[in-house]
């Protein structure tokens, strides 16, 4: 079934878990997606960036992606992922990440999205509350819950910049939510976009105790979101390496530290960047394997873009000349298909793993128990 956010979060926040949100560029990786979370028997937090729609939209310029392009995209997608709701096991949110305007949030819900994200952060705070509840008081009209964002996360994700942190004041963040009506709230705390996070990471977990606390006693029912925060697995990084690429300086947040900020009250975590080097390294290890397949002609454009760009990670670089499995799903031939299936497991090898580590295992029949209550 598809549901918006709340049920999902509160879910998460009464049992003590962290509800992993995952990121998708196309629509291979929803049913990878659906099959590893109905495995596990874990609610499905399925997030498309706005550039993502972009991208799946069929645009392969997809940074410089236009509304039109986004529209098209989050249609393509919200249809996809509600025909597969429909038939799934799971829960399941379909989360806008990163809204950066009014106009994205729109044509995200009227694309069929359950949740969405208006990131004001980088504005000064009076107009990131206006933004903010701009939002609230539309998707709310359509049952979709809303995620903002207070305190500016370091590092470079799709349009997401930002040169140093600034890290979330809590009273400014009861003040944001009291004033939006925000279903949730990305805080900032130490995390960092990107797949450079850098090294010797430490969370600032008081920043989030004291969020928790003045919500609690003030009684405002907002879960709290860590952006930023993928684990950048070393052993993918040296295996991307090991099969032709150059991948440098990478690194993520410590899991143990996320764990603690779980306990702290963070309710949902992010992942992309570690879903894309897993994808990465998968297509990298086909022709590493099996040279001769990177000269099949329906891959090989792929091959030429992933031999030129050897320090990027991120599989939209590398597909423009196979956008009919970004799209359409459908694959040309065998060889498509084993590149397809590249991508499913490595998008299901990072979420296999974190929803073991996020303690999401066996959790949906507990948000359906408790969206009943």
């Amino acid at each position: 079934m598809l549901i918006n956010g709340n049920a999902l979060l509160k879910t998460a926040d009464k049992y003590g878990y962290a509800q992993a949100a995952f990121n998708v560029n196309m629509l291979e990786q929803v049913d990878a997606a659906i099959t590893i979370h109905e495995a596990m028997h874990a609610p499905l937090f399925l997030q498309g960036a706005q550039l993502s729609n972009a991208f799946i939209s069929g645009n392969v310029d997809f940074k410089h992606g236009t509304l039109d392009d986004i529209k098209r995209g989050a249609e393509l997608l919200g249809s996809y992922v509600a025909k597969r709701a429909k038939t799934a096991s799971i829960p399941i949110v379909l989360h806008l990440d990163h809204g950066l305007t009014f106009d994205v949030v729109k044509a995200c819900i009227e694309g069929g999205y359950t949740s969405v994200m208006i990131d004001g952060s980088s504005k000064p705070f009076e107009e990131n509350v206006a933004l903010t509840k701009q939002v609230v008081d539309y998707a709310h009209r359509y049952n979709v819950t809303v995620e903002g964002e207070l305190g500016v996360l370091a590092g470079v994700e799709d349009h997401v910049f930002a040169k140093n942190s600034s890290y979330t004041n809590p009273l400014q963040a009861l003040d944001f939510a009291k004033r939006t009506g925000v279903d949730s709230l990305a805080v900032s705390y130490g995390t960092k976009h990107g797949a450079n996070k850098g090294t010797n990471i430490k969370l600032r977990m008081q920043v989030i105790i004291a969020i928790k606390e003045l919500f609690l006693n003030e009684g405002i029912d907002v879960n709290l979101v860590s952006h930023g925060s993928s684990t950048i697995p070393q052993y993918i990084v040296s295996e991307i390496n090991r099969f032709g690429g150059n991948v440098n300086g990478s690194g993520g947040i410590p899991i143990d530290q996320l764990k603690t900020a779980i306990k702290c009250g963070i309710n949902k975590i992010n992942i992309d960047s570690d879903i894309r080097m897993a994808c990465t390294r998968n297509m990298r290890e086909i022709a590493y394997n099996d040279p001769e397949f990177a000269k099949e002609p329906s891959v090989s454009g792929v091959y030429a873009l992933l031999k030129k760009h050897l320090g990027d990670i991120d599989p939209r670089t590398f597909l423009a000349p196979a956008m009919d499995l970004v799209t359409t799903n459908q694959a040309k031939d065998a060889a498509q298909e084993r590149l397809n299936l590249a991508i499913s497991m490595g998008t299901q090898e990072i979420m296999g793993t974190l929803i073991v580590q996020f303690d999401m295992l066996g959790m949906a029949p507990k948000v359906a128990r408790y969206s009943d209550k």
